[in-house]
């Protein structure tokens, strides 16, 4: 869908005006080459993968519906702390009227805590749970770390992003239909260690929130240990200096490791592709490892190919991953 249209020409129509600079957040579309470049230009060039075609469709038809982007933080909260303004959750609900019973899906799209991609990892997966018969609404949460000083303990500030979320939800649930108390979390990449850390103390626990159903991280970092064992540049150790807000060695001690903090976990599903060559498939297999020490049911699927970034799997082996993680899921239940 959408596959001769240019990427600019999608982003630029009026009724996803609010979200539409948070399709990469952090970067301006519009003054790169891309910007007019076709969805099949973009997917031949594998400059993006998974099928964005879906994700724009499903978005217009939220924005057709009435009421689907809504910021997290009060007014109040954003005069105080102007970084707030930057969080903000897009709804998307199934047609499904079952699913008003079901979990509600948290989606955390990745890019490394400089970037949020809901272009890829965000809108067009939502409409593949929501075929499913799922509820979802897609997270835009506070990024820039790098190596600013003024944003460390970014990880904190994202826990508190989730918790202002799902509050947000339960706040307005007779508007989604949901029951704020029953939800699955979905990550990937860096929003994938975010999902980890919302299941340790640091997360769900430290916040007083129910935890959750379930959990699917996809491609997901768990920890500094791995990027740790060949050394760290000193542009890294402020990198993760910032992220955690403390210096690394101290930070292996603490949740932040989330391998080693797994007892408050729910069961979770794990998808990687065995060529990722961004995040070690280390991570995932140490945290499959730890959860199945623990006695708490995980799966485990490593793709042959797919690199990091495979997004919804589309036109490769990762492809119906989605499907396969509600399926794992309902049959626990």
């Amino acid at each position: 869908m959408y596959d001769d249209v240019r990427l600019g020409t999608l982003l630029s129509d009026e009724r996803i005006a609010p979200i539409a600079p948070d399709a990469i957040r952090a970067r301006d579309l519009s003054k790169e080459p891309l910007w007019d470049m076709t969805l099949s230009a973009l997917r031949d060039e594998h400059i993006f993968m998974g099928d964005i075609g879906r994700g724009f469709a499903r978005l217009y038809r939220a924005a057709d519906t009435g009421s689907w982007y809504y910021p997290v933080y009060s007014e109040e909260e954003r005069a105080a702390d102007p970084t707030c303004a930057d969080v903000n959750i897009v709804w998307l609900p199934s047609d499904d009227k079952a699913a008003d019973d079901d979990p509600f899906i948290l989606l955390i799209p990745g890019g490394g805590f400089v970037n949020v991609w809901s272009l890829t990892e965000g809108w067009p997966v939502a409409d593949r749970f929501n075929a499913m018969g799922y509820h979802v609404f897609v997270l835009t949460y506070r990024v820039g770390c790098g190596l600013l000083t003024e944003q460390k303990g970014l990880l904190d500030r994202d826990m508190e992003d989730i918790a202002h979320a799902l509050c947000f939800i339960r706040d307005n649930r007779d508007i989604f239909h949901t029951d704020a108390d029953r939800y699955i979390t979905c990550g990937f990449s860096a929003g994938g260690y975010l999902v980890c850390l919302w299941n340790t103390e640091i997360g769900h626990v430290r916040h007083e929130l129910p935890k959750p159903q379930a959990s699917f991280p996809i491609y997901p970092v768990t920890g500094i240990k791995c990027d740790m064992a060949g050394g760290l540049s000193e542009e890294e150790k402020i990198f993760v200096s910032n992220l955690c807000g403390m210096p690394p060695e101290e930070a292996l001690t603490t949740a932040y490791e989330t391998t080693e903090h797994v007892e408050h976990f729910p069961p979770c599903a794990l998808f990687l592709a065995a060529d990722d060559g961004l995040v070690s498939p280390d991570n995932s297999k140490a945290l499959a490892k730890a959860l199945e020490d623990a006695g708490i049911p995980c799966r485990l699927e490593i793709g042959k190919e797919g690199g990091h970034g495979f997004a919804d799997g589309t036109g490769m082996c990762m492809e119906g991953w989605t499907e396969r993680a509600i399926e794992w899921y309902e049959s626990l239940t």
